[in-house]
């Protein structure tokens, strides 16, 4: 009877250890999945950076063009 009891403690241990194996197991599978994740939206923050950066730099040369066609506006009422 008691190598009964030994032996239904085994087969509870090898079970927790199976679980744990299947669920280390699925823990790597879901690190994996996530770091893939990450590393595309990592490429979509530069792709979107770069974008606002483009953005930004016509914005600024928009500006300029405005400012110097005011200035040539006042140049104009200046003199007449």
């Amino acid at each position: 009877m008691f190598k009964t009891e030994e032996m239904d403690q085994f087969q509870v241990l090898e079970a927790k250890v199976d679980s744990l194996i299947k669920f280390t197991h699925s823990l790597k599978k879901e690190k994996e999945s996530l770091l893939e994740k990450l590393h595309i939206q990592e490429e979509k923050i530069a792709d979107l950076t770069g974008e606002l950066e483009a953005l930004k730099s016509s914005r600024d040369k928009a500006k300029q063009r405005v400012l110097s066609l005011l200035e040539k506006l006042e140049q104009i009422e200046v003199t007449h």
